[in-house]
């Protein structure tokens, strides 16, 4: 709890708008929303649903989210558990804060890059259904 509050602090410092939860039923229903953030901070151990089980589902639904993991897990078993699980990153606590902030980083470019790739498919097909669209018209 005082480490949630640490993060949050700091993220907010760091000019970041941050979505706060108590336990990991909370935080699933955060993701979920329509509104969701595209990055999470998500601890392994977490109340009523822990950060792994959290991963899990977000990608069963192919969620477009950039999850970073946190925890005093730090064996390569865990971190390739956690990995495996779906996390796009694994922080070992405790952290140096500029370690996080880089990893922020990180995570906010891919999925700008992400981001900027959809809208660009998106784009080729409608250039392909117009080009489709005029080859049909020509035939006839």
């Amino acid at each position: 709890m005082v480490s949630r509050e640490l993060i949050c602090a700091r993220l907010a410092k760091w000019d970041y708008d941050v979505i706060a939860t108590q336990n990991g039923t909370e935080a699933i229903a955060a993701l979920r929303k329509k509104d969701a953030p595209s990055l999470a901070i998500l601890d392994w151990m977490m109340p009523e649903m822990d950060g792994i089980e959290i991963c899990r589902r977000v990608r069963e639904v192919n969620r477009s989210l950039y999850i970073i993991l946190l925890t005093a897990r730090g064996s390569k078993e865990n971190v390739v558990q956690g990995l495996t699980a779906g996390a796009d990153d694994y922080l070992v606590k405790p952290f140096d804060k500029n370690e996080l902030h880089a990893r922020i980083f990180v995570g906010l470019r891919m999925m700008a890059l992400q981001a900027a790739l959809s809208d660009r498919v998106g784009q080729l097909e409608e250039a392909a259904a117009e080009i489709s669209d005029l080859r049909l018209q020509l035939m006839i």
